[in-house]
């Protein structure tokens, strides 16, 4: 995992490869990340979908490439 503000860089980077239409599934740990990764990636038009946090609090999203 990468912490802010290199987590959307690398997010943005994996979303770059991807066609549009395809999911990447991030996971996410801290507030931070939590809060701008999906903000970032709306703001550019994306589809974020949250799929919640597991035991050890990471974070899962699903990002659809516009």
């Amino acid at each position: 995992m990468f912490m802010c503000p290199m987590t959307y860089v690398h997010t943005r980077l994996a979303l770059d490869r991807l066609r549009p239409g395809q999911v990447l599934q991030v996971r996410l740990q801290g507030q931070d990340p939590e809060r701008q990764v999906p903000a970032n990636a709306a703001r550019q038009g994306h589809e974020v979908y949250c799929a919640g946090k597991d035991e050890h609090g990471i974070a899962t999203i699903f990002i659809r490439r516009k």
